[in-house]
């Protein structure tokens, strides 16, 4: 094994940087991190400044680094102007690289298909010139409908290259939520697709854009370009529906590039807000940029001119801001080269991943914490479709992102996909950081199972209680970050105060409240990020993070995935709930269950203590999921209670499965 095994102490591994990665890394040792780390906190404006200069191409330098003036809502390089889409493309080919692949395609059906720089622009071009024929202008938004492809990367592109805003819609969400999303936006254009494919079945599309236009309050609407992907036959309509095929029929391959202001707005993306109403997150293009070509080669270790053969692949669904930062713009913005996968990680074998990476000859895999813990168990049932079947020798770095991975599936993943000698980057952020807020870098940081470890340069993080004062490490908080960014979301579209409210609170010294629990370690400092602050519970006054719960209840060799939440409790104020997939047989007689559950009770209690036994354990075949692989903790919290559940549920993957978790 070529990394270095320490044990800390009976409950904490410590894995070394592997030296093969370590040799060629961009920051390659913890002095080199620290001396960008403290750049970054001496002189601020000059660090950033430097990068966005030597990282990004502008057509007119900017003078002024940040302006405070209306903070919250910063402004970075406001007086400098660039393109997206010209960053992304045009400058790789204008420097001879227009030959190297920027995308390799793999659909659902195994077939794949390679487009290079040159290529993919002349198609950017294209759809660009499609959408300005079909009047759509700079700071117009347009809706994008599309599932995994490399149509909706195009998509996205051809907008920042005309200065159209898009706010991309994941094609698993309802006709409800695409309606709602497209009058906040008040959207002119839709861009979507007859049917998408997913796991050998054909899903539709266009059909659900039509019942969202039926809803009413979409007069902004005025065109839907279909691209036809099965060919199956939708009702078009006359004089607003178009194929894509027809809208860029005769279309010029060039078209210059609309130069905006680094504030212009980039893009709309949608997340959760907790009063249930999604909130419009808005992301501006010349810090969002930047961040995303710099968290890309730190934490990547990404560089196409020196490691020339790298192929980058995330499984993140380019409906979230994982697949808009790091493949939609941040891979092409550094001119690597990247996998696109249509289907899932199960069909047609659970082998799938480990066969593309195989295939492909992929050198850094990213995935979702949920994904692995599944394939675990799938794995397991079906020996052959395991990582160690495929020759998985190219890959030397591995990544997770969505949410916090337990150290059990964080060994398996080291283990069996990285062989032992992959790093593997538990990166922490958010839609509205826009890129990666604590993460390792590969060839520097050591690594412990179950900790995001340290912030990235220019990142100044920080643990505080309820008045904003920075607690001891060991003492978990709310997770702030104390000064500015570039790569921020500049505001909540439509609703300034509320951005303003949520994310900077006065309580909290209006630091940037990330909304999340975290503790660091009082030896290494390193950041441990316990769950949404919502999903601490407090049982008797103890105060406890549903992941530390849930990592114990992973833990247990029987268990494949679990999730916690509290619910009202008249003794303890919340009891904790459980909800769990066995690895073994779901157990239905009413003795095997109470027997199972007290089990695992009393394993939680060897693990944390008695005080973190869940009052109640439910089991399933599986957890409520969006197709995307998100738990919908929300909908368990519902289930806890006796709730019923009012809210739309189609963007789940199993939603039969909510009956099931009922009792």
């Amino acid at each position: 094994m070529s990394s270095t095994l320490t044990s800390l102490s009976q409950e904490t591994r410590t894995f070394a940087p592997n030296p093969e990665v370590t040799r060629h890394a961009a920051v390659p040792s913890m002095a080199a991190y620290q001396a960008l780390y403290d750049a970054a906190q001496d002189q601020p404006e000059h660090f950033w400044e430097e990068r966005a200069i030597n990282l990004l191409s502008w057509k007119k330098p900017f003078t002024q680094v940040l302006d405070e003036s209306d903070a919250p809502h910063y402004r970075w390089f406001a007086d400098g102007y660039l393109n997206a889409s010209y960053n992304c493309l045009d400058r790789h080919v204008e420097a001879g690289n227009g030959s190297r692949t920027a995308i390799i395609f793999e659909g659902d059906d195994g077939l794949s298909r390679e487009y290079s720089y040159e290529v993919l622009l002349r198609h950017v071009c294209r759809f660009a010139n499609a959408l300005k024929r079909r009047g759509v202008q700079k700071g117009e938004r347009v809706m994008i409908y599309l599932p995994m492809g490399v149509e909706c990367v195009i998509a996205m592109q051809a907008c920042a290259r005309i200065g159209a805003i898009h706010s991309v819609v994941f094609a698993g969400f309802s006709a409800k939520s695409l309606h709602e999303r497209m009058v906040d936006t008040g959207a002119v254009a839709i861009v979507t697709c007859d049917e998408q494919v997913r796991g050998g079945k054909v899903l539709p599309i266009k059909h659900l854009v039509d019942e969202a236009l039926a809803l009413g309050g979409c007069d902004s609407v005025h065109s839907v370009i279909v691209y036809q992907r099965t060919g199956g036959k939708v009702p078009m309509q006359a004089g607003r529906d178009i194929t894509w095929a027809k809208a860029t029929h005769g279309q010029p391959s060039v078209c210059e590039p609309v130069w905006v202001s680094a504030e212009h707005p980039l893009f709309i993306l949608y997340t959760s807000g907790s009063t249930g109403k999604p909130k419009g997150i808005v992301h501006a293009t010349g810090g969002y940029l930047l961040w995303a070509s710099m968290s890309m080669r730190w934490t990547f270790d990404l560089d196409p001119i020196a490691k020339p053969d790298d192929v980058f692949f995330s499984t993140a669904d380019l409906g979230w801001i994982t697949g808009h930062t790091y493949t939609a713009y941040g891979a092409l913005a550094i001119g690597s080269t990247q996998l696109i996968f249509e289907g899932i990680p199960t069909y047609p074998h659970a082998g799938r991943f480990w066969q593309m990476i195989e295939r492909h000859r992929v050198t850094i895999f990213a995935t979702a914490p949920t994904a692995i813990r599944a394939l675990i168990k799938a794995n397991s049932a079906a020996p052959e479709t395991a990582p160690t079947q495929y020759d998985l020798r190219s890959l030397r770095i591995l990544a997770t992102a969505g949410e916090p991975i337990n150290p059990e599936a964080w060994i398996w993943y080291y283990e069996q996909v990285g062989g032992s000698r992959c790093p593997i980057l538990d990166t922490f952020w958010q839609t509205e950081s826009g890129g990666q807020m604590i993460a390792p870098l590969p060839g520097a940081t050591p690594l412990v199972p179950g900790s995001c470890t340290l912030p990235l340069p220019g990142l100044q993080m920080a643990v505080v209680d309820e008045s904003g004062q920075e607690v001891p490490h060991g003492t978990g908080g709310n997770l702030v970050l104390k000064r500015p960014i570039p790569s921020l979301a500049r505001t909540i579209w439509g609703d300034k105060e509320r951005y303003a409210k949520a994310y900077f609170p006065e309580e909290l010294r209006c630091y940037y409240l990330a909304g999340d629990a975290a503790v660091r370690d009082p030896k290494t400092g390193y950041f441990t990020i316990m769950g949404r602050v919502d999903d601490v519970i407090n049982v008797s006054g103890h105060r406890m993070g549903t992941m530390e719960i849930e990592s114990a209840l992973v833990a247990h060799p029987d268990v494949a995935e679990a999730a916690v939440v509290g619910k009202p409790d008249d003794v303890t104020g919340e009891a904790i709930c459980a909800f769990v997939v066995l690895k073994t047989t779901r157990p239905v007689d009413p003795t095997a269950v109470a027997a199972t559950m007290e089990t695992l009770r009393a394993w939680v209690g060897q693990q944390i203590g008695p005080i973190a036994k869940p009052k109640e354990i439910r089991f399933g075949d599986n957890l409520p999921k969006t197709r995307s692989g998100k738990i919908m903790r929300r909908l368990l919290r519902q289930l806890a209670r006796g709730e019923a559940i009012t809210q739309d549920v189609s963007t789940l993957e199993n939603p039969a499965i909510l009956d099931q978790l009922k009792s």
